[in-house]
């Protein structure tokens, strides 16, 4: 330890090494990001201006998309300006803000879906309590205790990290500042961060999806019993396509913190941090609003008024 460098900054991997394969992952997920924030930027525009969408759920989608463009502008932009012009170098001040933000937006996330798969169980099952159960008042006191608890949890984890020393390498195996990395990086005891990481894993992320996948068991065996087929095919092919986009998100965000430390592949530990981190938030507005014929309405609606105005 004597001998030891302590860290000052870190370097960040980029897409690939040659400039061409570089220059074609960038392009690509530049892509991708643009895509998210154009999808979810509508669904925002559409749910906000037309005042038919002025329910729980489409006030939920609202939030899940506002929260999608912040979560995707985290990692993308930067990342892909670090690849085209190999400037790798980040302060720990800019590692800690990452590492906060990456954390708050997916924990957000997670909530954000079992609150909505609350919302279309109680909506299904129980619609003559609908009114009363997801009221305003309650929309906005689960949407507010859903941001407070990973303000704290995000930032009682990036404390814990950057209490720790790095001393052992400043190259962080991953095109974004996370976690795992970091902890691979410390030459300090890390036993008390993999803990709290394993406490937040089963206490968040593991109860919020038996809470989603129990929702939409009971929505699907209440479809069942509903004689016309059509409403039956409508059902699933909306409900399973949420569940595949949870189960990717949380699977892949579960191998790369709750797995043993080994040396791996970058290709490797980049793929698996693009299935958490950018392809949700480009998924979400097409599974979860774009099918939706109301929002295609209220898109419609929009496009209209804005280059057909008199």
């Amino acid at each position: 330890m004597a001998n030891s460098t302590l860290v000052t900054e870190f370097l960040l991997e980029v897409f690939a090494e040659t400039w061409e394969l570089r220059l074609l992952l960038s392009v690509l997920f530049l892509l991708v990001y643009l895509g998210s924030l154009l999808g979810n930027f509508t669904i925002i525009i559409a749910t906000t201006v037309d005042p038919t969408l002025n329910t729980p759920m489409y006030f939920f989608l609202r939030n899940l998309s506002i929260l999608d463009m912040c979560y995707v502008s985290v990692t993308v932009p930067n990342a892909c300006v670090n690849s085209l012009t190999d400037h790798r170098n980040i302060s720990m001040t800019g590692c800690a803000a990452q590492i906060f933000l990456v954390f708050f937006c997916a924990c957000v996330e997670i909530l954000f879906l079992a609150v909505m798969a609350q919302d279309r169980y109680v909506a299904i099952c129980k619609p003559l309590l609908y009114p009363m159960i997801m009221s305003h008042q309650v929309c906005i006191q689960m949407t507010l205790a859903s941001l407070f608890s990973c303000l704290v949890i995000a930032g009682m984890h990036t404390i814990k990290t950057f209490q720790l020393s790095f001393c052992h390498s400043n190259m962080v195996p991953q095109f974004f500042c996370d976690i795992p990395s970091l902890l691979r990086l410390s030459c300090s005891d890390t036993f008390i961060n993999k803990l709290l990481i394993l406490l937040t894993a089963i206490g968040v992320s593991g109860s919020c999806f038996i809470f989603i996948a129990i929702s939409y068991v009971r929505i699907l065996s209440t479809v069942m019993r509903v004689p016309v087929k059509g409403e039956r095919g409508k059902a699933f092919s909306t409900c399973v396509p949420h569940i595949i986009v949870v189960s990717l998100f949380l699977s892949s965000g579960a191998y790369v913190y709750l797995r043993t430390p080994v040396t791996s592949e970058v290709v490797q530990e980049m793929t698996l941090s693009v299935l958490y981190t950018i392809v949700p938030p480009f998924l979400n507005p097409i599974i979860y609003s774009l099918r939706n014929k109301q929002i295609k309405e209220a898109v419609r609606k929009v496009i209209l008024r804005i280059f057909f105005r008199v």
